[in-house]
Formats: structure tokens, C-alpha cells, sequence
């Protein structure tokens, strides 16, 4: 059965944690409410909800939490996540419960993802001082205006470093998004995106390319 929070101090560290927490109000004269802690009892043992946390708490021995979440009946099913309440089923529907702590599992992993990737995002722009994103590498470009942008940041003696976006179509997709720039090769200087081909050559004819190496 899922852990009981019995005291107000239990229950506010519960609701605290980074990971998705549900709790059930409940109340043991309550036949639903045994119906709702062995359907949680049943999905904190499947792998699919390993991440997820799984509480009961007694509605009428703790009446102040109930009153502040407006704990009018049992069983209710809220869920939390940092503090915060993120969405709650009123009775023993378990269908809906079961879907509902789903889809703040998704969330969750979808959230996860998007810091995942921009660190990933992050860590490849600042790799070196020069970065170029482009089609191949600068042996074998892969287009003509990858070539045409190696060719100028040799001219310039400059050291750099590439990297292959069809070797990736995680990062050919998501670095679009995180510099807002559709099209490839991307040039990156000190972290910060300077454009893609027609701007370096613009840059490479006013001399502003040479002071942005420096």
C-alpha cells in the first residue's frame, strides 16, 4: 500500500520532491478508497512508473491540508511536483487516474529531454572558440556552402573545430530551433552564433571576421 503521510511536516516534504508525487485523501471507512490505494499499490510496481512517487494521506485526521486543497470528498487523487499541485481526480475513477498520472509522466520526460538536448546544444557550441556546424567535415564538405566556409575560415589560418549535422539529426533539428536559424553551415564564435555563409563573407570583405577571431 502506499506509504500513509500522518503528519502535516510528512506530507510537506513529500509534495517537495523533484520527482511526481501522488497522493490519495483518503479515509479507511471508505470502501473506494481501498479500491484507489491498491490500483497506486498496482502502478508503483510497474516499470512504467518507477519514477513516480506514491502517497496516501488521511483527509480527516489531517482537515487543515484537506481544507487548503479543498479535500471535499474520498477518495481524491492529487498530484504534485516541486511544491506544486499539478492536477487532481475527484473519486475512484481508475481509468482516469491511471491516465492522468501518465501524461504528468510525459510531461515530465518531455521537459527532461528539452534540458538534455540544450545542454548537449550548449556543450557542442563551446567546444572550441571557432565552432562550425556544416554538412561533412572540413576534409569532405558535403555541400557548397560548407566548402565555401571552410575555404574562408582557412584563408583566415584560424584554428576550428566542425561538426557533421547529418551525422546527428538530433542536433540538425534542435540547433535550428536553439539559434533560431534554419539553414546550415552555422557559424559559432565564443559561444555566440555569427550566421551562416552570406554573413561571414560579408564579414571576411569589411575585415569584421578577422577582429571577431581575435
Amino acid at each position: 500500500m502506499p506509504v500513509s503521510l500522518n503528519t502535516e511536516e510528512a506530507f510537506n516534504n513529500a509534495i517537495k520532491q523533484p520527482s511526481l508525487t501522488v497522493i490519495h485523501f483518503q479515509a479507511a471507512w471508505a470502501d473506494q478508497c481501498t479500491q484507489v490505494n491498491e490500483l497506486l499499490d498496482t502502478l508503483a510496481k510497474q516499470v512504467d512508473f518507477a519514477s513516480v512517487k506514491f502517497y496516501s494521506c488521511p483527509a480527516e485526521e489531517l482537515s487543515e491540508i484537506a481544507i487548503k486543497y479543498n479535500i471535499e470528498s474520498v477518495p481524491t487523487v492529487l498530484l504534485f511536483q516541486l511544491g506544486e499541485k499539478v492536477d487532481r481526480v475527484d473519486g475512484a475513477d481508475a481509468p482516469k487516474i491511471t491516465e492522468t498520472v501518465r501524461l504528468h509522466i510525459s510531461k515530465s520526460e518531455g521537459e527532461n529531454k528539452t534540458e538534455s538536448i540544450d545542454d548537449k546544444l550548449k556543450a557542442l557550441i563551446n567546444k572550441d572558440k571557432v565552432m562550425l556546424f556544416m554538412k561533412g567535415d572540413r576534409v569532405k564538405p558535403r555541400c557548397g556552402f560548407s566548402r565555401q566556409i571552410i575555404e574562408i575560415l582557412n584563408s583566415t589560418g584560424v584554428s576550428y573545430s566542425t561538426f557533421d549535422i547529418l551525422q546527428d539529426e538530433e542536433v540538425r533539428q534542435s540547433l535550428k530551433v536553439y539559434s533560431d536559424w534554419p539553414t546550415y553551415p552555422q557559424l559559432y564564435i565564443k559561444g555566440e552564433l555569427i550566421g551562416g555563409l552570406d554573413i561571414v563573407k560579408e564579414m571576411m570583405a569589411d575585415g569584421s571576421l578577422a577582429t571577431s577571431l581575435v
